[in-house]
């Protein structure tokens, strides 16, 4: 049984970690040749734990090509992995389960011509994975990024989104993109600072994006923790929109499995 468990993983090395704040840490590992995942997708890591294991799944921030594996990581205190997670260092051993899982794939919208990215926390790292495929840009006129958090230290990836625009596949594209940072806990220049179902309610949203949001044409990814995700579900539905499924085609596609 040991043997059937551990041929389902493989054992990688953490090349590098980043502690961005206290609660707050990105880190890549190796990537086996044989791994394969669609940007949005998650993975699941673990570590040995007794004679047993714990693992968590978590969105990969890295394009499907790269040759390394990035993640985004919230610490959450009192969490049995985040515990392991605060104690890595670099050259340390992480399991990587080798199924990458999830439906939070742009692809699975059939039409329309924007794409909204609505994330809290670490939810955004699957959206970072997506910018960096040029299929997606291809596939829509306009994508808007937002990422809210509670303090602006929390906006760890501004940069890199800014910096877009030098990406040798996809900066030829980033004119489409609109990026829209919020703050709940602070006022901070040039972001918001509502919650995303309010944002939404009375158009801030949209203007900050620069957009007209219609059924027609805008098309949701929501990822980000459960309660963020239900309200903004819940609020898209009322504003007219509904779920995307496999054979009923919708507005709404969404994550919170995290």
């Amino acid at each position: 049984m040991q043997a059937a468990t551990e041929a389902k993983f493989t054992q990688e090395t953490v090349l590098w970690i980043k502690q961005h704040t206290p609660k707050l840490l990105t880190f890549a590992i190796t990537r086996p040749e044989a791994y394969r995942f669609s940007a949005g997708q998650f993975s699941r890591l673990g570590f040995r734990d007794g004679g047993g294991f714990i693992w968590r799944a978590y969105s990969i921030v890295s394009a499907e090509y790269a040759e390394t594996l990035e993640f985004f990581v919230v610490l959450i205190e009192g969490g049995a992995m985040s515990a392991r997670l605060a104690q890595l260092q670099t050259g340390d051993h992480i399991l990587l389960d080798k199924t990458a899982f999830g439906f939070l794939l742009p692809g699975r919208f059939t039409d329309g011509d924007q794409l909204v990215m609505l994330s809290t926390g670490s939810g955004i790292a699957p959206f970072l994975s997506m910018l960096q495929q040029p299929a997606v840009w291809e596939r829509f006129q306009h994508i808007g990024l937002v990422h809210s958090v509670s303090h602006a230290s929390e906006l760890i990836f501004s940069q890199r989104i800014n910096d877009l625009i030098n990406h040798p596949l996809i900066g030829e594209y980033t004119g489409k993109l609109s990026y829209q940072p919020v703050v709940t806990r602070e006022n901070v220049a040039g972001a918001l600072n509502q919650r995303l179902p309010q944002l939404l309610q009375n158009g801030t949203l949209a203007t900050g994006l620069g957009q007209t949001f219609t059924p027609a044409q805008t098309r949701f990814m929501l990822c980000g923790n459960p309660a963020m995700v239900a309200d903004t579900f819940k609020t898209l539905l009322d504003m007219g929109y509904s779920m995307h499924r496999n054979k009923i085609p919708g507005q709404i596609i969404m994550e919170n499995g995290f």
